[in-house]
């Protein structure tokens, strides 16, 4: 079947959702976006009413920074609705992408109410980044099984260039070489086939990575200023590094993955690597869950000339200190490599604190992703692919 992507129906207007919506805008597509209405709404209330959850949410998405759109005006090619009134209007869509919140019994609500309308043939995928997909589709009729998958879209959309596209066994294999190919070639992504796994492959690689450097931390005694210095561009690592980044994913985000793959992979060799410290435990139930909440690693203060300034928390005070700028031997030696494979080599070889905790968790990492293969796929180039496009490893 020689198959076109005109209209796209998103279920779902949260972050993720909305960045969809938009990122499709921007490549020419027509879309319809969907959410619940307000609680309580009456049936006979206008539109502007039932579709308020939607419309703020896509607002919101527009005006955020960095934009999901190149110009605003793509935006006209979304049209919102809401579940009740509109989810007839799936019928229309060649592809139908569900990104409403992460529990199997809501999805499955929404999948039967979509089995009534779309027509066969149509895509149906789930962008669901923690419920095992072959689950998602039980119930549902072959034809809607045979066109259905993951697709596990990075945040946000329009820049970080990961797909992860996730098949079932009940999966029409050219449903899925339709979507590699789609995604590569229209949606400028770097698509990853991935197994049906906890976390898939990123995001499994990226947590572990993110809690090694916990682990490695709290054993040598290392602050979060000393940490972020070490694990961001120093090693092919993007500027946020590893706490930054937390902050920007959401504190909650990271706790909920990790967890996820300690409850659901049992006979992973590192799982004890997943237990969440009680410093975590405590940031997720004070709030500090990052930039979402205001705070989380680092916080915005005023100080007392009226100027901002990003303060570091202490982890043994959980209190908010000024930024410290660590100094190594090791870094001060590497840091004028140009070349990273070289600079990397430099930093490993050193004597200090700084190239005792590279060494250390690089090869747990190195350890831990030769024992994913074949469990989470079976080539480990897909491994170096989706760490570059998700979470921005220069070499992978």
């Amino acid at each position: 079947m020689k198959r076109s992507i005109k209209n796209v129906a998103v279920l779902g207007s949260g972050v993720m959702g909305s960045r969809i919506a938009c990122h499709f805008a921007g490549i020419g597509v027509q879309v319809l976006l969907l959410d619940i209405q307000p609680k309580d709404t009456p049936a006979d209330a206008p539109a502007a009413v039932k579709n308020k959850i939607v419309n703020d949410a896509l607002a919101a998405a527009v005006k955020s920074n960095p934009s999901p759109v190149y110009t605003k005006d793509v935006v006209k090619r979304i049209t919102t609705g809401n579940f009740t009134d509109n989810m007839k209007d799936v019928a229309k869509a060649d592809w139908i992408i569900e990104v409403v919140v992460e529990r199997l019994d809501i999805k499955q609500q929404v999948y039967e109410q979509v089995e009534k309308y779309r027509k066969p043939g149509t895509l149906i995928t789930s962008n669901t980044s923690g419920i095992p997909t072959h689950l998602l589709s039980q119930g549902r009729s072959d034809d809607f099984k045979k066109h259905f998958c993951g697709t596990h879209f990075f945040n946000p959309p329009r820049y970080l260039r990961l797909l992860e596209i996730i098949p079932t066994p009940d999966t029409d294999s050219a449903v899925v070489d339709f979507l590699m190919h789609y995604g590569d070639v229209f949606l400028g992504k770097t698509t990853v086939l991935a197994k049906d796994t906890p976390a898939f492959i990123a995001n499994r690689i990226g947590v572990f990575g993110i809690m090694a450097i916990f682990n490695s931390m709290e054993k040598m005694g290392l602050t979060i200023d000393e940490v972020d210095a070490l694990t961001g561009p120093l090693i092919g690592r993007p500027k946020s590094a590893t706490f930054r980044t937390a902050d920007v994913v959401g504190i909650d985000t990271l706790v909920k993955v990790a967890k996820g793959v300690a409850d659901n992979c049992p006979n992973d060799e590192a799982r004890n690597i997943f237990t969440i410290p009680s410093w975590l435990e405590t940031l997720v139930n004070n709030n500090w869950l990052g930039d979402k909440s205001g705070q989380g690693f680092f916080k915005k203060v005023k100080t007392p000339e009226g100027k901002k300034d990003i303060q570091t928390l202490n982890l043994s005070t959980l209190s908010y200190e000024p930024r410290k700028k660590p100094k190594f031997a090791t870094v001060e030696t590497a840091k004028p490599i140009d070349n990273l494979h070289k600079r990397l080599k430099a930093l490993v070889s050193g004597t200090d604190k700084a190239a005792e905790f590279l060494r250390h968790f690089h090869y747990a990492l190195f350890s831990y992703i030769s024992f994913r293969i074949p469990e989470i796929s079976d080539e480990l180039y897909r491994v170096d692919d989706a760490m570059m496009a998700g979470f921005g490893w220069e070499i992978g």
